[in-house]
């Protein structure tokens, strides 16, 4: 399949290497609303810049469109993408408002489409394991299932370009932003959430519109409680990893970011052994904490490859829209309660 990019960012980056990397897929282009980055990304990735999106839409030979423009500019490009026959990969979160998804999914659906996200720190073997600690009820009763991202951002990133810090592009700051991924990896492995209480504030950043710390208290479809942290100002030397831990009535795990901290199970099977060895390593820099241009490529291409192979079997990818949409709703959410002192908010 031959897939084309609009973005030109840090973002499209990274979906240049991952196609690249893939079997079976190849670049096809790049557009960009400013034509000089995108023929300057070409250059850098040996693809065709195309004159506009439009441009890119109309030719038969693209597949599947990925996007990487800000958070709160993933609707037009999608939409339009869409309405031309492409398929659809948007970088997180899908857009910042759970109507937008709605009206991307209605119109993919209406189309005959495949409309998928980014939820790449699904796509790493301990989450494999994770995951299937999970579904086969290994914790007993889940009693605690909590996400902590502790990261850090100068203020010069957030002058680095006007959109960030703002609620219309960025839609949000350290959860929408940073956090989604590690939201979006608790929700896949601990269930749907029933209720939230909140309170963030901007603490030390200053003409962004939006948080820098977060903090909400959640309650699970399934009894468990637990605790969001998201935050970018927390300084460390080489920064914290984001962190998912669960925990029940018989065994607990402890993620970091792809290593386990804590594996620990009161039956144990034979396969326990072979994922401490494999993933319990010793402390390391949080993947993305301090700098962003450090995450890896390889759970994109799996992403994508995952999303490729969807899209030939004509079934829902396991990143579709509407389970993307699920950590947008419950971030919605947090900012809702926090925006009514702290306020009871239900989910379901």
């Amino acid at each position: 399949m031959q897939f084309g990019i609009i973005g030109t960012g840090m973002i499209g980056g990274f979906h240049a290497k991952a196609i690249d990397a893939m079997q079976g897929a190849e670049l096809g282009g790049v557009a960009d609303r400013v034509v000089e980055r995108a023929q300057q990304f070409a250059t850098d990735n040996a693809t065709k810049a195309y004159q506009s999106v439009d441009a890119m839409l109309a030719d038969p030979a693209i597949d599947i469109v990925t996007i990487g423009t800000p958070s709160g500019a993933h609707y037009e490009p999608a939409m339009a993408a869409l309405e031309a026959g492409k398929h659809v990969i948007i970088e997180k979160p899908l857009e910042i408002t759970t109507e937008r998804i709605d009206a991307m999914m209605a119109a993919a659906e209406e189309k005959g489409l495949t409309i998928a996200a980014v939820l790449n720190r699904r796509f790493h073997p301990g989450m494999d394991a994770f995951k299937k600690a999970a579904d086969t009820e290994r914790f007993g009763r889940l009693t605690s299932a909590s996400a902590y991202v502790k990261w850090y951002r100068d203020q010069a990133y957030y002058d680095s370009a006007g959109w960030r810090g703002t609620w219309a592009l960025d839609g949000g700051g350290a959860l929408m932003n940073q956090s989604i991924h590690t939201i979006d990896a608790l929700l896949y492995l601990a269930g749907p959430v029933k209720s939230v209480q909140a309170n963030t504030a901007c603490l030390a950043h200053t003409d962004i519109e939006v948080e820098d710390i977060a903090v909400a208290i959640l309650e699970f479809e399934n009894g468990a409680r637990g605790v969001i942290e998201g935050s970018t100002c927390s300084w460390s030397k080489e920064g914290h990893p984001a962190r998912v831990q669960l925990a029940g009535t018989e065994g607990s795990v402890f993620l970091a970011d792809e290593s386990f901290e804590i594996w620990d199970f009161m039956q144990e099977t034979p396969e326990d052994e072979a994922v401490r060895n494999q993933f319990m390593k010793g402390a390391a820099a949080g993947l993305g904490a301090n700098d962003p241009t450090a995450i890896n490529f390889y759970q994109h291409q799996r992403n994508f490859e995952e999303v490729v192979s969807a899209i030939q079997e004509k079934r829902e990818p396991s990143t579709s829209a509407s389970e993307a949409r699920k950590s947008v709703a419950l971030i919605e959410a947090i900012y809702k309660s926090a925006k009514n002192d702290g306020a009871k908010i239900p989910l379901t």
